[in-house]
């Protein structure tokens, strides 16, 4: 379907986009995850053809999209702000590119009313959008991309300035969507909880560079390098030498492969674990009440410290001197 292939795009003579290559296949919903200023929006936005290339081919089935005008690429665009018209109703809002492909009147009605259902706003067709909730009004820029029949579809962080709770839930019915559409995705976020949530395939850039792609299950089990393990939420980083595949830490010796010499050892979540019979001993330096779970930063001397969980109802106090040990299973190596 979509390939984007080599594509660099400067501002000012600074490359935002140094040579990328990104694929979305049929029905696919590709993720572009990274941190702020990495490039993701520029490449969504030369995609869309809303941004001159420096090099590089956008291309559709095979057929060059590059110089071609957004308006005949016929991809639908979601921003993070919605960018709904205040002065007009939802029915208005959901019908405009159907009005600028100059659809009939009847049609367009027909059109409004079966995107609207599709987001569950049946009935929201005379409505203000200043009077939606966030999420409505999310829905109804996503109806609008979705009514003059997109055949891709691409999402600008559209759930950044909505609170954790109704993020969730949409993001699950933002999947349904998706798959009730039959519609190829590119979706862009700098939250990894959201790209693992909604995602076939993740692809994870750092400076205008594509660092990582794969499934969720792929990048997660195996962070091509320190800093993408670090951005997913991994750590700390621990620096230790490999002698005979293993490497001592100060938090516990762990297996290695490859050859002798300095490596860097990230610990995963949970990697370190409370064990009364352990001769390692860390103190307890913050306890935080989750619910069904206490977390405890623990802390040893010369070693950076680490956050575990316990069961409420055992979990140890401030101050207290526990035994603890690391999963040689949970950690990730890289060469220093």
């Amino acid at each position: 379907m979509l390939r984007v292939e080599g594509v660099q795009v400067s501002y000012s003579g600074n490359p935002a986009l140094a040579g990328v290559d990104v694929e979305v296949g049929a029905t696919e919903t590709v993720v572009v995850l990274g941190p702020s200023g990495c490039g993701k929006s520029t490449l969504l936005r030369a995609i869309a053809g809303l941004e001159p290339l420096q090099s590089g081919r956008i291309m559709w089935d095979d057929r060059d999209l590059t110089n071609r005008p957004p308006h005949e690429r016929r991809f639908g665009l979601v921003f993070q702000d919605y960018a709904l018209f205040p002065h007009r109703d939802v029915a208005r809002n959901v019908e405009f590119g159907l009005r600028m492909d100059h659809v009939p009147a009847a049609v367009r009605e027909t059109r409004v009313r079966e995107v609207l259902d599709l987001v569950g706003l049946q009935g929201y067709e005379h409505r203000r959008v200043a009077t939606l909730s966030g999420g409505e009004q999310q829905r109804v820029a996503l109806a609008r991309a979705l009514a003059p029949s997109p055949r891709f579809v691409m999402f600008d962080e559209p759930l950044g300035a909505l609170d954790r709770v109704l993020r969730d839930r949409l993001l699950e019915e933002l999947r349904e969507l998706l798959d009730a559409a039959a519609l190829p995705a590119l979706y862009v976020t700098h939250d990894h909880g959201e790209a693992f949530a909604l995602a076939d395939r993740v692809v994870l850039m750092r400076a205008g560079l594509v660092v990582q792609s794969g499934t969720p299950t792929a990048v997660w089990a195996q962070p091509a390098d320190e800093w993408a393990a670090t951005f997913l939420g991994f750590g700390p980083v621990l620096d230790a030498d490999a002698r005979n595949n293993r490497a001592a830490t100060p938090w516990g010796t762990v297996a290695v492969s490859g050859p002798d010499g300095a490596v860097r050892v990230v610990l995963r979540p949970g990697a370190v674990h409370l064990d009364a019979r352990s001769e390692r001993v860390a103190t307890v330096r913050r306890r935080t009440f989750r619910g069904d779970h206490v977390a405890l930063e623990v802390a040893l001397d010369g070693a950076p410290p680490v956050v575990l969980h316990a069961p409420p109802h055992t979990a140890p106090e401030v101050g207290e001197r526990v035994g603890v040990a690391v999963a040689s299973d949970a950690t990730l190596v890289y060469r220093r």
